[in-house]
C-alpha cells in the first residue's frame, strides 16, 4: 500500500513540527527560511524534532549544532532518566561477572532431579535473561528519547542493526546491553576499524555467529562469511569462497569462555593464550598454517592474524563503498544517489574510515538537503519520534508501552533473527497492517499518557501527562506552510484527543 493513498484518518499531513516550537522561542532571531531549514534537518539527524533540540540548534546555529552532533561531548542525561539507567543491573555489574553467575544458575537448574523443581528453576533462569534484555532495550530507548547527542544515538541504532545479533540465541539476552554499550556506542562516530574490531572481540557476536565452534580441522565458516558479506565488503565486494574459507581459518580459536578452566596450552604457545572478560583466544584450537586472504599471503601466527584481517577488511575499497551506501540509504534515500555514495566512499578511504567525516560529507551534500521530509520512518523511528514530539523532555516512567508497540510492528530491539538486520526501506514497513497499528498508537498517546507515565509494581505511581499538541500560538506560527487539506482535517477534529491523534498519525509524520 502506498502511504499517501491511505484512509482519511491517516491521510493527514504532519503538523508535528508545531510542538517543537511550543517548548521555546528561538534564542537568536532567525528568518522563516532558516527556521524551516533547521526544522527539516533536525527531524532527520535527531530521533524526531522536539523543543529541546530546536532550542539547542538555534542557540548556536545549525552548522555548529551539526558539528557538535558529529563530535559529541560527554553529556549527562536528565536526572530522572540517568537515575533509571543507573538503577539497572546491566549498569551496575560487569558483563563477565553477570554472565558467569547466570551460567552457574543454569547449570544448577539443569542438574535438579525432580522434574517440577527443575522446570521452575529453568523458568526463573529464562525470566532473568528476559529481564536483562528488557533493561537493555529500555536503556536504549531512554537514550534515544533524551540524549542531546542525537546523531550518536541514531548511529548506535544503525550500527547495532548493521552488526546485528539476535537476543534469542543461547544467553545473548544477558549480553546485548553490553554489546551496545561497549562495542557499538563508543565507536559509532569514530574509526570504522575500531568499531569492527570491537564487534569481532565481543562474546555476543562470537556466540551469535558460532565462531566459538570454529577450530582447526573443525572449521565453521558462519562468522567469516557474514563478516565479509554483511559487515564489511558486501555481497558484491569482490571476494571468493576461498576468502571465506581462509578467513574462517584465521578466526579459529577465537571464542568465548563461560567459566571453564583455562585450557592446557602447549608450552610453546602459552604466551599466546588470551582470556579477557568472556573473550578467549585458545591457541590449541587455532590453525597456524599460512593463509592467502584477499589476494595477499598471511603468515600463521595466532591472534595477530585476526588484527591483520580486520585491517584488510576495514580499509578495502569495497568496504568504503558498502558502508557509505548503507549510511546514505539510512540518512538519504532507499536508493541513494550513486554520486553521493562515491563521494562518501572517497572520504571514508581518505580519512581511514572516519565515520564522522563520512557523515559530514553526507550532511553537507545537496542530495541530503533534497531528501528532507521524504524518508519513511521505520517503527523504531516512528515510536521514538512521537514520544519526543508529545512530551519533549518530560521523563517517562515506563518504556514498556514503547517496547510493546515495537513488538506489534515486528521491529523489537535485538529481535531480528538473521544477521542481515532489519530492512530500512519504506516498502518493508508501509503495509496496511503497519499503518493501522500506527494509528492505534497515535490514538493511545493522543488520548493520554498511554501508560508511559505509570510505573509497574504492587504500588504503581502515575503522573498526569496529556500531550498539549494543539497550542494555538504555535499552530498559527506554522499554518501558512500547511496544506489546505491538513488545516481542514485538524479543524474538523471534535476534541483535543482527536486533534492529537490526527497529528500523530498523519502521513507526513511518517516521514522525516
Amino acid at each position: 500500500m502506498q502511504l499517501r493513498s491511505a484512509p482519511r484518518s491517516i491521510r493527514l499531513l504532519s503538523l508535528g513540527l508545531a510542538v517543537s516550537l511550543a517548548a521555546c522561542a528561538p534564542i537568536a532571531p532567525v528568518t522563516s527560511t532558516q527556521h524551516a531549514e533547521t526544522v527539516k534537518v533536525l527531524n532527520r539527524v535527531t530521533w524526531g524534532i522536539n523543543g529541546a533540540a530546536l532550542q539547542r540548534a538555534e542557540a548556536v546555529g545549525l552548522e555548529q549544532y551539526l558539528q557538535q552532533q558529529l563530535h559529541p561531548a560527554s553529556t549527562l542525561l536528565p536526572g530522572p532518566i540517568q537515575a533509571q539507567i543507573a538503577a539497572m543491573t546491566i549498569s551496575q555489574r560487569p558483563l563477565a561477572e553477570l554472565v558467569l553467575e547466570l551460567e552457574q544458575t543454569r547449570k544448577r537448574a539443569d542438574a535438579i532431579a525432580i522434574d517440577d523443581d527443575k522446570k521452575s528453576a529453568q523458568q526463573n533462569y529464562q525470566q532473568e535473561l528476559n529481564r536483562l534484555a528488557r533493561e537493555a532495550a529500555t536503556r536504549s530507548l531512554l537514550r534515544d528519547l533524551y540524549s542531546p547527542n542525537q546523531l550518536q544515538e541514531q548511529l548506535t541504532w544503525f550500527w547495532m542493526n548493521h552488526f546485528n545479533v539476535h537476543q534469542g540465541k543461547h544467553n545473548l539476552r544477558a549480553m546485548v546491553g553490553d554489546f551496545e554499550e561497549t562495542a557499538i556506542r563508543p565507536h559509532a562516530l569514530g574509526k570504522f576499524r575500531d568499531l569492527l574490531a570491537a564487534t569481532v572481540h565481543h562474546p555476543a557476536m562470537l556466540r551469535y555467529l558460532d565462531n566459538e565452534q570454529n577450530a582447526a580441522n573443525h572449521i565453521n565458516e558462519n562468522y567469516a562469511r557474514e563478516l565479509m558479506e554483511l559487515h564489511t565488503l558486501g555481497v558484491n565486494g569482490g571476494y571468493a569462497q576461498r576468502d571465506v574459507q581462509e578467513l574462517a581459518r584465521i578466526l579459529t580459536g577465537v571464542g568465548v569462555n563461560l567459566g571453564a578452566p583455562a585450557p592446557n596450552v602447549k608450552r610453546e604457545l602459552q604466551a599466546q593464550y588470551v582470556h579477557q572478560g568472556l573473550f578467549e583466544f585458545n591457541p590449541n584450537r587455532h590453525d597456524y598454517g599460512s593463509k592467502q586472504f584477499l589476494g595477499k599471503s598471511m603468515q600463521g601466527r595466532g591472534l595477530a592474524e585476526v588484527d591483520e584481517a580486520i585491517d584488510r577488511l576495514s580499509r578495502h575499497p569495497a568496504t568504503a563503498r558498502f558502508i557509505s551506501r548503507k549510511l546514505a540509504q539510512y540518512f538519504v534515500a532507499d536508493e541513494p544517489p550513486a554520486a553521493l555514495v562515491e563521494r562518501m566512499a572517497q572520504t571514508f578511504q581518505r580519512t581511514d574510515g572516519d565515520i564522522a567525516a563520512t557523515m559530514d560529507a553526507l550532511l553537507k551534500s545537496a542530495e541530503f538537503s533534497a531528501s528532507l521530509g521524504h524518508q519513511f520512518k521505520d517503527p523504531v523511528h516512528y515510536v521514538v519520534s512521537i514520544v519526543r514530539l508529545a512530551y519533549d523532555e518530560k521523563p517517562i516512567l515506563n518504556a514498556g508501552p514503547m517496547l510493546g508497540w515495537l513488538n506489534r510492528m515486528a521491529e523489537p530491539l535485538y529481535g531480528h533473527q538473521t544477521p542481515d538486520g532489519y530492512p530500512m526501506t519504506e516498502s518493508a514497513w508501509a503495509s496496511p497492517g503497519q499503518m493501522t497499528t500506527r494509528f492505534e498508537i497515535a490514538r493511545a498517546i493522543g488520548s493520554g499518557s498511554a501508560g508511559l507515565f505509570k510505573t509497574d509494581g504492587p504500588q504503581p505511581v502515575e503522573r498526569a501527562a496529556f500531550p498539549q499538541l494543539a497550542n494555538a500560538l504555535f499552530y498559527q506560527h506554522l499554518q501558512k506552510g500547511l496544506s489546505p487539506a491538513t488545516r481542514q482535517a485538524l479543524d474538523q477534529a471534535a476534541s483535543p484527543q482527536e486533534w492529537n491523534t490526527f497529528l500523530l498519525s498523519s502521513p507526513d509524520w511518517m516521514y522525516r
